[in-house]
């Protein structure tokens, strides 16, 4: 059987090209090529999986890419976050989740709850005008 490891982009061209014929002309199952095309499938998929991972959505990228895939509105949404403006500063990344709300999203939406509980990235506090004015003149406030 022509087979060896998949280390560098062009034996990933070799065996994606190998593969190939196999989608062309479907080997029988139990046969030699059924067996080789199986091999090479899962060499590829491995390479694959160690060249180009796909992290998971964070929080917000998961809610946000359900209520597109689900066509539902942040007026749908609210309830489970308690009110609109918890929801527009949960999407804006300026409010975390709690556990409550992470349990009613698992419950409602089907969120992986493993995706719900895992840090994400905040929006960075804005600062008042006023403790800018202080930062930029030198001033403690003290």
């Amino acid at each position: 059987m022509d087979i060896r490891p998949i280390r560098t982009e062009a034996d990933y061209d070799w065996a994606l090209a190998e593969v190939e014929q196999y989608f062309v002309h479907e080997p029988e199952p139990g046969t030699d090529e059924a067996d080789r095309f199986d091999v090479l499938s899962s060499l590829i998929e491995a390479y694959e999986a160690k060249a180009w991972p796909i992290e998971a959505p964070d929080a917000v990228d998961a809610v946000k890419a359900v209520m597109a895939d689900r066509h539902i509105s942040r007026e749908k949404l609210a309830p489970v976050f308690g009110s609109k403006s918890r929801l527009s500063e949960f999407l804006n990344r300026r409010r975390g989740l709690t556990m409550a709300v992470a349990n009613r999203l698992h419950d409602e939406l089907q969120i992986p709850a493993s995706v719900l509980i895992r840090p994400y990235t905040m929006a960075p506090r804005a600062t008042s005008r006023k403790k800018q004015e202080k930062a930029w003149s030198g001033e403690t406030g003290a």
